[in-house]
This record gives structure tokens, sequence and C-alpha cells, in this order.
């Protein structure tokens, strides 16, 4: 995001340093400009935005590497003095479209907005600031955003995607609108092509990033992760249609953009008995190689395993497009009334193409982790994110820009599939 025509502070308790873009800075410091940001202040335990006016709305979220915690606000532009403090190395602002700011808080240690509000009319915004772990911060850049509305309005309902829950902070005496997960598509999306006899189960390959999303790039040949997933995609396609056991559809058969709750959305919509979304990794060591199988889990197994949630999930975040509302702790309470069957039967999955895998593809002696990815949170589909190998590493991208490394892989996800199925109909 580019940050246009403002100002910002740059500090850690007791250092102060001021910045000046280059922009427009006077124009936004003029008495003219109205209905901008006054000034934003952050303490050890909490966040305060001082307005010229009232907001529309604002909203809060968190992004992971480098980490940040975001705050937007509607009808609002930036300016004024900002302050950082606590958890908080830097504070920065900027235009977010035609009619709204986006403040940027670069974050010396995890920490995550927990709650707040407006007050004095919306013309200030207060959020509760708490220093966390690393795996809760993960879960928070996971999840989405935090709403905050300027009415004094308790019980209100809040049209978000397809429900939300109304969260009220007392002390200031605003309302909160917290949006559970649900099917997100566009309207007017148009279903793929089904392919395979009507009654197979139905299996959905996910090609991973499009569009202006390319996805790793490989510093070999530069090979694009988004080709190389839509390639490879076709080729289990047609791997699982000449088995004959199962019908097969693409959530994109071209270079297309996708949002991430599109994409299992589209495998609701089918009615789908399972999601596989096919990626490629990357890695700041070149050494590093193989694949993986990612599983949904709000907390994330490993260091690794957050890194590429927080990768995965910002691709909506950087293409402008709203990443989803649901809050951690609301997503982690409908992970434990609705998704454990389906966690299990994903999980289960992973180990089978694993073991099916070995032996036939590259694979990392701890193949099967779990993330919160974003594209895997469709609470009743088993779904896995698997991650074809390293562009990173010259000998996995050469792999994966071959016939005979994708028909492998291929050949793995077909023997898993069709003994995935036939252990369901056994169990009937």
């Amino acid at each position: 995001m580019a940050l246009r025509g403002t100002s910002f502070r740059i500090g850690r308790p007791g250092v102060r340093h001021a910045v000046a873009l280059s922009l427009a800075c006077a124009t936004l410091a003029s008495p003219a400009a109205a209905q901008r940001i006054d000034g934003v202040k952050v303490d050890s335990d909490r966040i305060v935005v001082d307005l010229d006016t009232s907001a529309r709305a604002a909203s809060s979220f968190a992004i992971a590497g480098p980490d940040r915690i975001v705050i937007d606000l509607d009808g609002i532009r930036p300016g004024g003095r900002s302050d950082a403090g606590g958890s908080v190395r830097a504070v920065r602002q900027g235009m977010r479209g035609d009619d709204g700011s986006r403040i940027v808080l670069d974050l010396a240690e995890f920490a995550m907005v927990t709650g707040g509000g407006f007050s004095d009319g919306g013309r200030r915004l207060t959020l509760d600031l708490r220093p966390v772990s690393v795996q809760r911060f993960a879960r928070a850049a996971g999840g989405g955003r935090m709403r905050f509305l300027p009415q004094p309005v308790v019980g209100a309902i809040v049209p978000a995607s397809s429900s939300a829950a109304m969260v009220v902070d007392r002390r200031q005496r605003a309302t909160a609108s917290v949006a559970v997960p649900g099917t997100r598509a566009r309207r007017g999306l148009p279903l793929p092509k089904v392919d395979g006899d009507a009654d197979r189960p139905l299996v959905v390959i996910d090609a991973g990033h499009g569009g202006h999303d390319p996805g790793a790039i490989s510093p070999h040949g530069g090979l694009r992760e988004k080709d190389l997933t839509l390639k490879t995609a076709r080729t289990i396609r047609d791997a699982l249609l000449a088995g004959g056991r199962v019908r097969v559809a693409m959530t994109r058969d071209r270079d297309q953009f996708l949002v991430l709750q599109e994409r299992y959305a589209i495998a609701r919509r089918l009615g789908a008995s399972l999601f596989i979304s096919v990626h490629c990794d990357s890695a700041d060591n070149p050494d590093a190689s193989g694949a993986s199988i990612y599983t949904l889990s709000e907390v994330a197994s490993d260091r690794e395993a957050a890194r590429l949630a927080a990768r995965e999930n910002k691709a909506d975040i950087l293409a402008g497009v709203d990443l989803g509302r649901q809050s951690a702790d609301i997503s982690s309470i409908l992970i434990d009334l609705t998704q454990r069957e389906t966690m299990n039967e994903s999980a289960g999955f992973a180990r089978l193409l694993g073991r099916e895998a070995k032996g036939v593809i590259p694979l990392k002696s701890n193949y099967h982790r779990m993330a919160s990815l974003m594209v895997l949170k469709a609470p009743d589909l088993p779904s896995i994110l698997f991650e074809t190998g390293y562009l990173s590493n010259e000998g996995d991208a050469k792999r994966l820009d071959s016939v005979e490394g994708r028909k492998a892989i291929a050949k793995s996800v077909t023997q898993a599939v069709e003994i995935h199925f036939a252990r369901r109909m056994a169990a009937r």
C-alpha cells in the first residue's frame, strides 16, 4: 500500500524520530483539511486515535511477516501527529481509497487488539492492546477484522457476511461487530464445470494464487507459483478422471484471481466431498526441499506453519479485498463446535497422502503440519493444502516444472483419493 501525503513518527519508549513524507504534508496540515485524524498515540496497553469529526466506522486486523496491526477508518483522511510506544515501534498513516485512511502499527513484539470502541460522539477510537505469544498472534493474523461502529446502540445487528454477533465495550459504550465464518463468494460467480459420472463423490482441486497474485517466484528461472499450481492441478484432474472413481472440478482453469473464501465456497456450493488446494512453497534457506501437507489448526504447529499461514492469508489483504471478519475467538468456538469431525477427516487424508507419496515424490520428514490457513476454513468440508515443493530450491523447481514431476504428484494424489473414498464406502 502506498502511503500518500502524510507524516509519521517512529520511536521506542524514550526515543522519537519524526519522518516526513514529501507529498502534500502542508495540505493535510492546513485548517481547511476537514474530516481527518488529529493524532494517534500508542501506550503500553492501548491505542488512541483522535479525530476532528465522527468516523463512519473503523476496523482492525493483524498481519504477520512483518508483524503489524492495521486500523482502517471510513470517511476520515490521514493527518496529525503519530506517537509509538509499548509494543509498537512505528506508526504510519496513509490514504485508503478515496474516502478513508489506514493506520499501520509496526510491532516491536507480538501484540493484538483485544477490544475497544468509540467515544466522544465517534471522534475518539480507543483500542485495547495486549502482548501475546507467537502462537496467539499467528491465530489473530489468520483470522479477520474486528469492526467498530460509533453508534451507542446496544443489541443492534450489523450486516456482515452470513451472521454477526454484537460485542459491546461497556466502558466506551460503543459496538463492534464480529462476523462468524460463512460462504463469502461474490454473487454471480459462475461455478466451474464438473467432470465425471454423476454418482461419484466430488473432489475440488484448487490451483493456488492467480491473476495479479503470482505467489512465490523462483530465483531459478523466474518460475511463478500461480503457473505451476495450475499445471499441477490440471494433471491431478486428468489422473483422477482417468481412474473413473470420482468427479472432479477445479476452482480455476485459467490465470484468474480468486478471493481465498471464494475457493472453498465454490467447493461447498458444488457439494464437494474433498478439497485439495495445490501450492508451491519458498524459504530463505535454498536447501529447504520436499513436499508437505497442511490441515487446519487454530494454533499453528510450528513457526514455519505460522509463517506460511501469514503469507497465504495475506494475499487477500494485499489485493485490497476484505479478508473475512471472523475473530480468532469466534473461530475457535466454531471449530470446537462444528469442525472436529472435519478436521479429523482432513488429517486422516493428509496422512494417507503422505503414505502414498512416500517414495514417489520427495517429502519432508515432518510432512504433516497444521496452520490457520483461510483456504482450509470450510466448516464441513475435509480440506488439505498440498505444498508440492520449494521454488526456492533448484531441484524442487526443476521437478515441479517437469511433466514427469507433475505426473508423480498426480499419481500420489490419485492413489490417496481412491483409497480415501473406498474406506468411506466400506465404513457405511
